[in-house]
């Protein structure tokens, strides 16, 4: 049988599965989702039916059932060449993906305090996955490692030194692993190198995030020290005024109660009032739902105004790409983003852009437009698999 890479991905209450070949076609994908709940229950790709798992399934116990269930299928009769992990913030240790070693796996530790929800479930993970498969070589890809090239202007808060000296207070950046793949993409797709490739890449999905890439490195990004700073999202708020912590403080709102808000009663779905899905707001903005209709204007325009701001990081744009589940679908939004932007001549073709992009290479630009504007789906698994073998290969002719 062909050699696999498997990839796994934790968050926290899922965890979803990937397998390659050794020619980075995906095999096969599965998540499970409500773990640690009653609820808990996993699905193949295609799969109609679920699979069972036990009640209260931990992340371990999820991967565990899943492997099963590839070695049942004859996907799994030999160990995999590789394992990649996806790992959410790697701080200022982490440059690039890292084979996994105690010495690693205790400076993701480290970082926990930076991503407390995230990297613990990544950590789960790994610890399942090595006791799995102790003889295979296994790799983290971290979401904030793309954009450890930020310069210091970009990256620093305006606050006293020492917060950063002593604890790390910086902005780091998500999704970095997305950003990454759109360069090279784009790269491909225009016919140019990665090396000189300058972007503003966005990733749209229920979490948001951009990125000005100059000549094919992060030099700006939305999202700060946690994921929560930047573009309206799903049911995160972004940018909000720090003194509004102060102010709910006196209405009796305890932090641990506003942070709750900020991630998961916010965004499109706080000012809505009703979904996170723009694919649900948009028929109800259809049908003269107001608040419906405010939630997508404001995302829109935050958006644009990220746009415009990255401009600031760039000497010159070879294009401005959408991806992700809204950035690549949605023809509305990308529309209604681009119309607050008409003073810096970027031009959308309606049909293209009804279309994605999907008979012309991505592009959705006008003949008029000043810059190319592309659409690009992300592949985060794919360089994941890559980074994963690479590493993996190397750690075996050292």
């Amino acid at each position: 049988m062909e050699d696999i890479i498997l990839v796994v991905n934790c968050g926290s209450s899922s965890l979803k599965l990937a397998v390659f070949d050794s020619h980075y076609n995906k095999v096969v994908s599965a998540l499970a989702e409500r773990l640690s709940t009653d609820d808990a229950f996993a699905r193949f790709a295609g799969d109609e039916a679920p699979l069972s798992l036990p009640s209260g399934a931990s992340h371990e116990a999820a991967l565990q059932a899943l492997i099963d269930a590839l070695r049942a299928r004859g996907i799994l009769e030999r160990d995999p060449v590789a394992i990649g992990h996806r790992v959410v913030h790697g701080g200022e240790t982490f440059r690039e993906a890292a084979l996994l070693d105690d010495d690693a796996i205790t400076a993701i530790r480290d970082c926990s305090g930076l991503a407390p929800l995230h990297n613990p479930v990544n950590l789960s993970g790994i610890s399942a996955t090595r006791a799995l498969f102790p003889d295979v070589p296994q790799v983290a890809v971290f979401d904030t490692a793309f954009h450890q090239t930020l310069p210091p202007r970009a990256f620093h808060y305006a606050l006293p030194e020492a917060y950063y000296r002593d604890w790390a207070v910086r902005r780091y950046g998500f999704h970095g692993t997305s950003h990454y793949f759109m360069t090279q993409e784009a790269a491909r797709l225009l016919g140019i190198t990665p090396a000189g490739t300058s972007i503003i890449s966005a990733h749209l999905g229920n979490g948001c995030s951009i990125a000005a890439i100059r000549d094919g490195i992060s030099v700006d990004t939305s999202m700060g020290l946690t994921p929560l700073e930047g573009l309206v999202m799903g049911t995160r708020s972004g940018d909000v005024d720090p003194g509004l912590f102060d102010f709910l403080a006196g209405k009796g709102i305890s932090a641990t109660e506003l942070h709750e808000v900020l991630n998961k009663k916010s965004g499109l779905l706080g000012l809505s009032g009703q979904s996170n899905d723009m694919r649900s707001l948009c028929e109800l903005a259809d049908h003269g739902h107001k608040p419906s209709e405010l939630a997508i204007d404001v995302f829109c325009f935050r958006l644009a105004k990220y746009i415009g701001s990255m401009m600031a990081s760039l000497t010159r744009l070879n294009a401005l790409v959408f991806t992700g589940g809204i950035g690549g679908n949605s023809a509305r939004v990308r529309q209604q983003t681009l119309s607050h932007l008409r003073l810096l001549g970027f031009e959308l073709d309606p049909e293209l852009n009804q279309c994605n992009g999907l008979y012309s290479d991505g592009r959705i630009d006008s003949e008029g437009s000043r810059f190319p504007i592309m659409v690009i789906p992300t592949n985060e698994e794919l360089v994941i698999a890559r980074e994963a073998l690479r590493l993996a290969e190397t750690s075996q002719t050292v």
